[in-house]
């Protein structure tokens, strides 16, 4: 698989590049940020992925995610793909709303049409994504880890989830933990899954808990001045689910902070050095 270069910078001694490629998941093309910190000639580098929010491309937490200075610091490559196809042939939302279609393919596989040819995301960030990258940068695939915020932090944790062993660390910032029920995952799963609640188990981080999903333990910060927090994210449901399973969970409640990326930027650091302990043990 080849990849086309879009840019690169220099930044903390590494290298900031964004890149091109015709997905075959997607049948679309697809853009995405890889940042490499410096590194000895023939190094192989522990990678954290992460899997943005509603609305977001590869650009946002790139340009303000403040993630490369404890990257080099720590010698952690960083992934930033994007969050759903995109093309003018792409099916989006009927109404042009903004957390459902174009920007918010929620990390699922569309059994639904119009949306089953394109929304492939699952697909994409676990298969076909880890594979071109590794063809392509010095990645250490025994040493994956995956992050991610809001729509990616509900990403995030069911992908480490359903994958316990290829992902040594997972952690969120304002996660949506129970799409199934909350607004944005109900029409969400519905449009892209159907609307048989069972199958949206999969892609539902409390319920692949109910069923009996394991891992070694999560980081999970919220801003409790955050708009979505009581109606969207619901942490608590969380907090219950990994209590009665015995799962490990670090839940921060961040005082003043909101949804943004002043939020994501702050804790950005403290994230990436919990990762990179469970990275290089």
């Amino acid at each position: 698989m080849t990849i086309q270069t879009v840019s690169t910078n220099t930044s903390y001694g590494g290298v900031q590049g964004v890149y091109r490629h015709a997905s075959q998941a997607t049948g679309t093309d697809m853009v995405f940020s890889v940042y490499v910190p410096p590194h000895s000639a023939g190094a192989k580098l522990p990678v954290v992925w992460y899997l943005s929010g509603l609305t977001c491309t590869h650009a946002n937490v790139t340009e303000k995610g403040e993630f490369r200075k404890a990257c080099a610091e720590l010698g952690l490559i960083f992934v930033a793909p994007d969050t759903s196809p995109r093309g003018p042939d792409v099916p989006g939302d009927a109404n042009n709303a903004y957390d459902f279609g174009l920007g918010a393919g929620f990390y699922v596989d569309a059994t639904q049409e119009p949306f089953a040819r394109n929304y492939r995301m699952w697909s994409y960030v676990t298969d076909e994504l880890p594979k071109l990258v590794a063809e392509n940068f010095p990645v250490d695939a025994k040493r994956q880890s995956v992050m991610g915020h809001s729509m990616g932090g509900h990403g995030a944790l069911t992908v480490a989830l359903r994958n316990p062993h290829r992902y040594r660390a997972a952690s969120a910032f304002a996660p949506i933990v129970a799409p199934s029920l909350v607004p944005w995952g109900i029409k969400a799963l519905t449009g892209y899954l159907g609307p048989n609640k069972e199958t949206w188990r999969n892609h539902d981080t409390v319920a692949l808990i109910e069923d009996g999903a394991k891992y070694s333990g999560f980081l999970v910060d919220v801003g409790e001045a955050d708009n979505f927090l009581k109606e969207q994210l619901k942490p608590e449901l969380l907090q219950a689910a990994c209590t009665k399973a015995g799962i490990p969970l670090t839940l921060r409640r961040q005082a003043g902070y909101d949804h943004s990326y002043y939020f994501i930027s702050t804790f950005m650091g403290d994230h990436l050095h919990w990762h990179a302990e469970r990275l290089k043990g």
